[in-house]
């Protein structure tokens, strides 16, 4: 097997049942969302395993060719965004390659979540719905749908449950795209919801608050 990438692991409870695999934004690390865990307020008895891998680094163009870390390249800063979606594949699959490995360790494909942020969100969403096993379901956070138009959607993901949140004022990634992503995959026929949150391109309380109910609600947790 292809040797995972960096990554942090943080357990809710010994003998985790379900996995969380959530991947960071441009520029930063795993190290962004790892606090979020302590604040979700999660079950006392849950017993989750958060993952949050580092991207590569990576020259990305619309930055000056600066080096950071990165899923994938972005080519230019238009409204839908030219991406290298060769880069953004072969993150993917490194996320694939986290998800076999936490079957492999016990966890049920249908209890493990994929989440993003931002450039993370745009590899959520082509690793969640190309894979070939049930998964619970697919946070996408302040992102676009990258691969829309190429993206081999895997049947058996059919009724993955989608939670789409954008905030109303993301001067980087803005809402009419987190519209555009929940208006395809509802056209597909996905159970997909979108939040929207007064807030620029972060995170907010209210939303914490509802990530956490999500996750109890889709993962059965108590």
């Amino acid at each position: 097997m292809t040797p995972l990438l960096p990554h942090i692991e943080v357990e809710t409870n010994q003998n985790p049942d379900a996995s969380i695999i959530w991947l960071h934004g441009l520029g930063a690390d795993g190290h962004d969302f790892e606090p979020i865990v302590a604040q979700l307020g999660l079950p006392d008895k849950a017993a989750v395993r958060f993952i949050f891998p580092h991207a590569p680094s990576l020259a990305v163009t619309i930055n000056n060719g600066a080096v950071m870390p990165a899923w994938y390249d972005i080519l230019e800063m238009n409204i839908d965004r030219k991406v290298d979606e060769t880069q953004l594949r072969k993150s993917s699959a490194s996320i694939v390659d986290f998800i076999d490995h936490e079957i492999s360790r016990g966890v049920a494909s249908e209890r493990i979540i994929i989440a993003g942020f931002s450039q993370g969100g745009a590899v959520a969403f082509e690793a969640a719905l190309s894979f070939p096993k049930k998964l619970a379901g697919l946070l996408a956070l302040s992102t676009y749908f990258a691969t829309k138009d190429s993206v081999e959607f895997s049947p058996i993901n059919q009724d993955l449950p989608i939670e789409i949140h954008h905030g109303d004022y993301d001067p980087v990634v803005p809402l009419s795209l987190g519209q555009l992503s929940f208006e395809l995959l509802s056209a597909k026929g996905y159970p997909t919801v979108l939040k929207h949150y007064a807030m620029e391109h972060s995170v907010c309380a209210q939303q914490i608050a509802d990530i956490s109910q999500w996750f109890v609600d889709t993962l059965q947790l108590d």
